[in-house]
């Protein structure tokens, strides 16, 4: 299971059926769940975590001290959930101490050729990153997101679930749940009402989201009055929730 031109250091913890393929390097304060399969030619570096079944394909280097020009060497984290594929030559870096110390991936996330993810980042499940996206530190991505090949995202930037950007998108604000980003930098194009669609949601919910769009990006009110009226839709539509939650929690501004 373990090519005998791999070098596993003493230190790391892998599950008995765990393959590693010729010339990859695994160091101390390594652990790796039952079932991954990972190619020739990856480095992955401590302290890491990484849980079952995930394929990690050759070149890529995991759990890297970050380049943040802050970090002096402490003791920082990376973990990494089930089921993730992560493809030739990504990028996966550590926390940093200004921060938690911990970059966090969670499950079934697919990372295209070339992702970048940098240190202290978010990322929760189901999402899909193409080729050469690069997340800057601090980025929080929710569930369910797709970015477009080559789309770059800045520091400290919230991308809320179901939202979706096309390729070459620059986005320097948030973006909100559900919605559909795009150009340089990035503006709202709408709500992702096909991928509502293709989920088995109800037109009735998919007109509600779309008159929650309008209101507010469409209609030229403030954001506290427009959350005003998503707040008394929220009851018939608890898809709102998320929204509404985006759109609150945000600290650079939303994408508008």
């Amino acid at each position: 299971m373990i090519h005998p031109t791999a070098i596993i250091d003493p230190r790391a913890e892998l599950a008995s059926d765990v393959e590693v393929g010729p010339y990859s390097i695994i160091g101390p304060d390594v652990t790796i769940g039952a079932g991954t399969w990972i190619a020739s030619h990856v480095v992955i570096k401590g302290p890491t975590r990484i849980g079952s079944n995930n394929r990690i394909f050759q070149f890529s280097s995991v759990g890297e001290d970050c380049q943040d020009k802050k970090y002096n060497g402490e003791l920082t984290r990376l973990e990494i959930g089930d089921n993730n594929v992560i493809r030739e030559s990504v990028t996966i870096h550590r926390g940093t101490f200004q921060d938690d110390s911990l970059t966090r991936i969670g499950n079934n996330n697919l990372f295209m050729v070339g992702v970048h993810v940098a240190h202290d980042c978010m990322i929760g499940d189901n999402n899909i990153f193409a080729n050469t996206c690069g997340l800057a530190g601090h980025v929080h991505v929710g569930d369910n997101v797709i970015l477009g090949g080559m789309t770059g995202v800045h520091q400290f930037c919230q991308i809320s679930s179901y939202s979706m950007a096309s390729g070459c998108s620059l986005i320097v604000k948030d973006v909100p749940a559900y919605v559909m980003v795009g150009g340089n930098p990035a503006s709202a194009h709408g709500m992702n009402f096909e991928g509502m669609k293709r989920r088995g949601w109800s037109p009735e919910t998919i007109s509600k989201l779309r008159r929650a769009y309008k209101v507010v990006f469409r209609e030229s009110r403030t954001l506290d009055n427009a959350l005003q009226e998503l707040d008394g839709m929220l009851a018939e539509c608890p898809e709102l929730a998320i929204f509404i939650d985006s759109l609150t929690s945000s600290t650079r501004g939303i994408t508008r």
